[in-house]
């Protein structure tokens, strides 16, 4: 794949949701506009990866043909609702893994990171088209002091190999990082803000820019 001048910026292989539409028997994978628009804020260039390709070797092939330098797990559907984007999201996360790429999880994809590490899901009350309060654990790292929340489910425990980085007001687990890696991931989402918050952009930057020193 050839990118124009004026597209090489940081390539970013992007999770997609799946929806199914009734009235024409299809099923679709779907991203928020707001993602890719949110993305682009970052500095990177969001390649929607499609859920198709997990079997039989295709989705690494297309991976490789695509060379993504970060990866980003977006929101939407309950992980064990959508067999087949489950599949592919543990084979960006292996995918990441071996190549030491960096990763943000949004939403379901913290959820889903959580899971792929063996940790647990347990129902959450109150957590779904609202707002609350953010508990960040460290003071060198800078998350909105509020945000949005839209899950049903959250983390049962901090994953192995992963230290919480902020929580709400509950308690309830609201970001993780990976030790020794470039991956963390929030149970926000910042491409729903009306207006783009300036620490997610930023945060976001670090991360998948491989930087989470500062």
């Amino acid at each position: 794949m050839q990118l124009t001048a004026h597209d090489q910026r940081l390539r970013v292989a992007v999770s997609q949701r799946i929806d199914w539409v009734e009235t024409r028997c299809e099923s679709r994978d779907s991203l928020d506009q707001r993602m890719v628009e949110w993305l682009s804020q970052v500095g990177v260039l969001a390649f929607p990866v499609p859920n198709s390709l997990h079997a039989n070797g295709r989705l690494d092939n297309w991976l490789e043909k695509l060379v993504p330098q970060a990866v980003v797990l977006s929101g939407g559907n309950d992980i064990g609702n959508c067999l087949s984007r489950d599949a592919t999201e543990r084979a960006l996360l292996r995918y990441a893994s071996e190549r030491k790429l960096p990763v943000l999880g949004i939403c379901r994809g913290m959820q889903m990171m959580g899971c792929y590490a063996g940790e647990k899901l347990q129902p959450v009350k109150g957590h779904v088209a609202s707002r609350h309060s953010l508990q960040s654990k460290f003071s060198s790292d800078e998350y909105a002091p509020k945000v949005n929340s839209y899950h049903e489910f959250c983390l049962s425990g901090c994953p192995d190999g992963y230290e919480v980085t902020a929580v709400a007001t509950d308690g309830t687990i609201e970001a993780i990082r990976r030790l020794g890696k470039s991956w963390e991931a929030w149970m926000w989402h910042p491409e729903r803000e009306k207006t783009f918050v300036a620490s997610d952009i930023e945060r976001a930057r670090k991360i998948l820019f491989g930087d989470t020193s500062k």
